[in-house]
Formats: C-alpha cells, sequence, structure tokens
C-alpha cells in the first residue's frame, strides 16, 4: 500500500565506514581502524591522481569556498577526494552489475565513497576498495524502471509534479509535488510499487532560464539571450553546444560583441534541452570554459561526476557558481512540456544563464537546463548531460588532449532500459533477453554499452523489415565502449553486442522515446 508521508530514513549501514587514505591535513580525520586504500590504482585511478595533483583551474577554489562554506584546506581536500573516488566509483558499478544500488560521496571534503548493493555478499569487494557498504532492497536498473513507470503515469497538464528523479540514498524515486495527494492518487491507480516511491511537497517550479537583456554571451534573433555550453567539433567544423531551449533549428545566431556567429544545426526541446550551433570561420572552438573572473578553466574531458561531488557553472548572467551534483536521471516538467534525464544541483543560476557549461574540475558535465532560485537566496539548477548531446549530433568536445578523443562518460547509467551479461571472445548476443523490443512512436533512440577493459566490445541497432533484421546504426570502436544514436520510425528493434576481441562481462542501456512493449516472442532470423 503507498503511504501516504514522506520518507526520509536512511537504509541499515551493514558495514563500517572506511575514510580514502591520503586524505590532505587539515581535512576530515581518517576513520578509527580503516584500512588503507588499495596498493595498486588502476591506470585510470593513477589519471585521476595525476590530474588532482595539478594545481585546480582558476577561481574554483575561491568558488567552492563561498557557495560550500568551506575553507580553503576543505576545498582542496574535496577536489583531491573526489578526482581519488570518482574511478572506484565507477569500478563498482562494473564490479557489482545488476545489483549495483548506487553510490555518492560523504562528508565536507568528500572523504567518504558510499557504494550500495542489493547483496551482502559485495561487502567485502566494497570494503576492499576502500569505500563504505550499503545494502539497499533496490538496484539501480530497478528504480530507473520504477521512475519511467512514474514519469509515463503523471500528467504533463495539469502540474501534478514538478520533478521526479532516483535518489541513491534514499534508495527511492522521489516526487516534488505542489499537490502531493493528488500525486499519490495518480501514482496509485498507475499500479506502481509505492513502497519504492515517496511525494514530497515541493513549490519548487523549474523555468528554462533564458532572457531579454544583453550581455557576454551569444544571442538568437535581436533580444534573445543565452549562454555557450561547450565548444565542439563536427569534423573539422567548429561548434558549440547550448540548451535546446535558446534556439530552433535554423535559427541565426550572433557573439558577444553581435559579430555574426553561426546557425543552430539541431534542437530537441522538450523530452530532452540540447542543442548545437555551427560556427562560421570568424569562430574558433578552444577547450575552455569561462570562470567570471576574468580568466579560463581547461576541459579535458567529460568523465562524469558522481553524486555529492562538486561542479560550478558559468553562465552569462551570474558568472561562476558552484554546488554539489544531488541526482541523476532527473524528469522536470517546464511550461512547455517534460523533459527527461537532467541531473539535479544545488549550484545557482538565473534567466541567461541557459545553455551554459557545468564543469567538475576540468571534466565537463553538462549544459544549464532550468532551475528555481537565484543567486542571491540560493536554488535549484538542473543540467542537460553532455553526452547524449555528443552522441545525437555526432559531435566531439573540444579538449586540452588538441586532437580530441571520442567523448569519455563513464558507466552506462541512468538508462530506462538496462541489461547486462558476459561475452567469450568472438561471440555475440541479442538484446533485451535474446528477443526483441516494439517502438509505438518515432523518434530518437540512444544506447550506451560499457565493455570490459581490454576487449573490444562492438554494438548494432537492428530492425525488423518483414523477413530479415538489417543493421540500421552502428557504433564499432577499437575499444570497449560504445554510443549509438539514431532517429528512426515505430517498429520491432533489437540490439546484438559482440565481442570482435577479448572477454568479458558488459552493460548495455537503451532509452527510447514513449515506452518500450514488451516481446511476446522471437521474429525469425
Amino acid at each position: 500500500m503507498f503511504r501516504r508521508h514522506a520518507v526520509s530514513t536512511a537504509c541499515v549501514l551493514t558495514a563500517t565506514a572506511l575514510a580514502l587514505a591520503a586524505v590532505p591535513a587539515g581535512a576530515e580525520r581518517q576513520a578509527k581502524g580503516a584500512p588503507a586504500a588499495p596498493a595498486a590504482p588502476s591506470a585510470d585511478m593513477a589519471a585521476w591522481a595525476m590530474s588532482a595533483a595539478r594545481k585546480p583551474p582558476p577561481g574554483m577554489l575561491e568558488a567552492l569556498e563561498r557557495d560550500l562554506g568551506l575553507t580553503p584546506a576543505q576545498a582542496q581536500a574535496r577536489l583531491l577526494n573526489e578526482a581519488r573516488l570518482t574511478p572506484v566509483a565507477l569500478q563498482m558499478a562494473r564490479r557489482l552489475g545488476p545489483r549495483f544500488g548506487g553510490t555518492w560521496l560523504r562528508g565536507t571534503s568528500a572523504h567518504t565513497l558510499v557504494v550500495a548493493t542489493t547483496s551482502a555478499a559485495d561487502i567485502p569487494t566494497i570494503l576492499g576498495a576502500g569505500a563504505q557498504a550499503e545494502i539497499v532492497p533496490r538496484s539501480l536498473v530497478e528504480l530507473t524502471a520504477i521512475k519511467q513507470a512514474v514519469d509515463n503515469s503523471l500528467p504533463p497538464q495539469p502540474l501534478v509534479s514538478s520533478a521526479r528523479f532516483v535518489d541513491v540514498k534514499r534508495n527511492k524515486v522521489v516526487v516534488l509535488s505542489p499537490k502531493p495527494e493528488a500525486a499519490i492518487n495518480v501514482i496509485e491507480s498507475a499500479g506502481v510499487d509505492g513502497a519504492a516511491v515517496v511525494v514530497l511537497p515541493s513549490t519548487e517550479v523549474p523555468q528554462p532560464l533564458y532572457d531579454l537583456v544583453g550581455g557576454n554571451a551569444y544571442y538568437i534573433g535581436v533580444t534573445s539571450r543565452c549562454s555557450i555550453g561547450f565548444p565542439v567539433l563536427k569534423g573539422t567544423q567548429n561548434g558549440f553546444v547550448t540548451a535546446g531551449h535558446c534556439g530552433r533549428t535554423g535559427n541565426a545566431t550572433t557573439g558577444f560583441n553581435r559579430v555574426t556567429q553561426g546557425t543552430f544545426q539541431g534542437s530537441v526541446f522538450p523530452g530532452s534541452d540540447y542543442a548545437w550551433v555551427l560556427t562560421n570561420s570568424n569562430w574558433t572552438a578552444t577547450p575552455t570554459v569561462d570562470n567570471g573572473q576574468g580568466g579560463t578553466v581547461p576541459v579535458a574531458g567529460a568523465r562524469i561526476a558522481i553524486e555529492g561531488a562538486s561542479v560550478c557553472r558559468s553562465g552569462s548572467t551570474t558568472d561562476w557558481h558552484c554546488g554539489l551534483i544531488q541526482q541523476r536521471d532527473a524528469s522536470i516538467t517546464y511550461p512547455q512540456g517534460t523533459v527527461n534525464g537532467l541531473t539535479r544541483t544545488t549550484v545557482c543560476a538565473e534567466p541567461g544563464d541557459s545553455g551554459g557549461s557545468f564543469i567538475s574540475v576540468d571534466q565537463a558535465q553538462g549544459v544549464t537546463s532550468g532551475g528555481s532560485g537565484d543567486c542571491s537566496q540560493g536554488g535549484t539548477t538542473y543540467f542537460q548531460p553532455i553526452a547524449p548531446i555528443l552522441t545525437a549530433y555526432g559531435l566531439t568536445l573540444r579538449t586540452t588532449a588538441g586532437n580530441p578523443p571520442p567523448p569519455v562518460t563513464g558507466t552506462c547509467t541512468g538508462f530506462p532500459n538496462t541489461y547486462t551479461g558476459t561475452l567469450a571472445a568472438g561471440r555475440s548476443v541479442y538484446q533485451p533477453r535474446g528477443l526483441y523490443y516494439r517502438l509505438t512512436v518515432g523518434g530518437l533512440q540512444t544506447a550506451c554499452l560499457d565493455g570490459a577493459d581490454g576487449t573490444d566490445f562492438d554494438l548494432y541497432l537492428q530492425k525488423w523489415n518483414g523477413s530479415t533484421w538489417p543493421v540500421v546504426a552502428t557504433s564499432d570502436s577499437a575499444g570497449p565502449d560504445e554510443r549509438i544514436s539514431y532517429t528512426g520510425t515505430p517498429g520491432y528493434y533489437r540490439y546484438r553486442v559482440v565481442s570482435a576481441a577479448g572477454s568479458g562481462p558488459y552493460t548495455l542501456g537503451f532509452r527510447v522515446p514513449g515506452s518500450v512493449t514488451a516481446p511476446a516472442g522471437r521474429l525469425s532470423r
């Protein structure tokens, strides 16, 4: 039976907290008796440690101190701990697979990594990685499916819920609503597991953050203003990503100096909130973000920051502000419609900041979508993650690596449809579960394959044509991780995961417009 009150009690902890070794002096003390961190860090962890050893980007420490109320020592310790613990979190997501319940950072200086699992058998593995274990009743895959069911049950009008998201700390789906009783009734009628959902009263009404004033930004038409997200390349052509609600495909833009700049090549809003602008030869893409103090911070990649990590935002109205990542894969109902797959933060923002950069140290996170509140009183801001934008349009993030590498997006979490398995060298498998799914409406489909390190796994999307399964989209890079973005018509689809070299576990996540109809049987190959 659905509980008609908010539940905020945390799940019972089943393991002792372990603090990260090598926390700088002045930060939180290590837990008494906690074992040291693993002696032989992976190459991924070593790369992050090297990144942490560099001097933080200009203005970032000062912004963290101001916006999070930290001392200089705490701000430095937080960045170091985030850099050391993030790759551990990604490794745990891989190793726990379908039992994985999420990760988050704990403590003023982010000195503790918490890893949630549905099985007590995983505790030694988690402790051995130098993290804290927490047993939860539902996996992240299960919570994501429940959230999708909640999203499908709530109407955009009248406004019953302004936001929904998976809260891994609560191990529940949280529904923010100006009318809690109405939201509960709708969810109950949909048959959603009430024990996994908590409805909280909220006056939060997020709005897209565009404005009609001038400033050091880019303009759409005569007066509309938004903020540049991240510079990108389409082949050898320069451009940038931004929010979809800022402009429509074909809209012309001018720069902060009112010089002719470019044209929107693609734009999605609502549903998602992303777009990209192709610029002319007068503009050059650089791997930098404005820090609001007359300087810039470098963009080195797009590694996803986990819940509890610090993140900073750059925008043309309020410049540079920082906060914490709260939840991912949030669904927000704006007046114009619902947007899915956003990330919720404590960073403030105001009109005109839309489309601007969200960055964690030197790793691009996404572009500002909308929020509530302001930078005088504080507020909540949501950003559109950058990986789906790059995938949808075949873009490459401009980074300090020079000749930009493919975007690094971490593990395939947060997708409403997720499947795991193990492949032997030279073998292949069809998903979902050796069958297919039926797409009832046309639109954009995105998929993410996360294979074992050291393998070469490829991903193919196939569509039934009445007699065979031709391939309609392919991602076959020389590595374990693949991304597919395909805009198609209704019909029957399936994914084929292939091991071109090596063997090991994999995770496949995919998202489709509307809902997936479960397969009733097999179609002939």
